[in-house]
């Protein structure tokens, strides 16, 4: 049986069944060598949805009401837990979710739109509930920071969550929404070695661009915080109290984390992904999940899908916990505030125009 191609810049390299489609696609790989499998070119493809803001009941994600213009996420991450919803859209949650991005090109319009609308409550908008807003293809679409744009019109607060550096493009704005405590962002760092990050993370920004993008968000006033995560046991979880120092260094305010979540046939392509890369140690990093899964690989109940249980989850919890107070940084976000929110006249003139 032949082992899997290496696919390079990809987290994933198959494209596991569409849970819901009854055909599937396989690679002929007895026409590559062991050394070389095609590397799929991303695919750009509209989606013509009629609204922006999406609305959820968690108890655990901190925020109601988020915004994201793209499904899927070329950033790649082997672990991503966005990975199944790309089922929903006929797509794989392989290869697919990091190849076949959706794009909401009318996004800010409708943003604007449903926030004129008398229906809407200010409240904080998050952003990369799901997938990550500042995934590469933002730096040539640009449609985050023309949503920036709409949300200082109307001054209505957002809460960022990114591993791309690509966020301090747009300090201006966030500078912005800053003076009537209406922005935060989350840098999010899972490791600060760059060989395991290009692994684990293949697309992402590098761990010197995102420490850069806190320095910057802090010298122009925009509470930004540190979000470690995800937290994988026998992996990255021994790097929690370094990677709290060097955000710290940074100018990190706050601070979070999370467990790592393996849903659906994340769970398959991210033991695929230790075995590829890391095979003399996936049994243990396996074993180590379960023990904080209350023996499964995945545990969806609200309350502990963030945290784990256990004794190991509450080791890592206490070690967190232990060097945050250390650094004298708080947990969570500081509270963003909706007493600016404005809806502007057709006369007003905006102070960031859309063209």
């Amino acid at each position: 049986m032949r082992r899997e191609l290496p696919i390079l810049g990809r987290g994933a390299e198959t494209n596991p069944p569409n849970r819901f489609e009854p055909l599937r696609y396989e690679l002929d790989q007895e026409a590559w060598s062991d050394e070389e499998a095609p590397s799929p070119r991303t695919e750009f493809l509209v989606d013509s949805s009629r609204s922006i803001i999406t609305y959820n009941d968690s108890p655990d994600v901190g925020f109601s009401a988020g915004v994201n213009p793209y499904r899927g996420c070329e950033h790649g991450c082997a672990y991503c837990y966005a990975r199944p919803y790309h089922e929903y859209l006929g797509f794989s949650a392989g290869l697919d979710f990091e190849s076949k991005i959706l794009v909401k090109t009318e996004a800010p319009e409708l943003l604007r739109k449903e926030l004129l609308s008398p229906k809407w409550q200010p409240q904080v908008l998050g952003m990369s509930g799901v997938t990550d807003c500042y995934q590469p293809i933002e730096r040539h679409l640009k449609l985050i920071r023309r949503c920036l744009e709409v949300l200082v019109e109307f001054r209505n607060p957002v809460a960022i969550v990114t591993k791309n550096r690509l966020v301090a493009r747009d300090v201006d704005l966030l500078a912005e929404l800053a003076k009537v405590r209406a922005a935060a962002v989350f840098i999010s760092l899972t490791t600060l070695d760059e060989s395991l990050r290009r692994r684990l993370e293949p697309r992402t920004s590098s761990v010197a661009g995102r420490l850069e993008a806190i320095r910057t968000l802090k010298q122009a006033g925009v509470p930004v915080g540190v979000m470690i995560a995800p937290v994988i046991p026998a992996l990255n979880d021994h790097e929690i109290p370094r990677l709290l120092e060097a955000a710290v260094q940074a100018g990190a305010g706050f601070c979070g984390w999370t467990m790592l979540r393996l849903p659906l046939g994340v769970a398959d392509l991210f033991s695929a992904w230790l075995e590829r890369h890391f095979p003399e140690r996936k049994d243990k990093v396996l074993a180590r999940i379960r023990e904080v899964r209350g023996g499964r690989l995945n545990d969806s109940r609200f309350g502990s899908r963030m945290r784990g249980q256990g004794v190991i989850a509450e080791t890592i919890r206490r070690m967190f916990q232990l060097h945050r107070d250390r650094l004298g940084l708080p947990s969570g976000m500081p509270a963003l505030s909706t007493a600016a929110f404005r809806r502007p006249t057709p006369s007003q003139p905006t102070l960031f125009p859309l063209s």
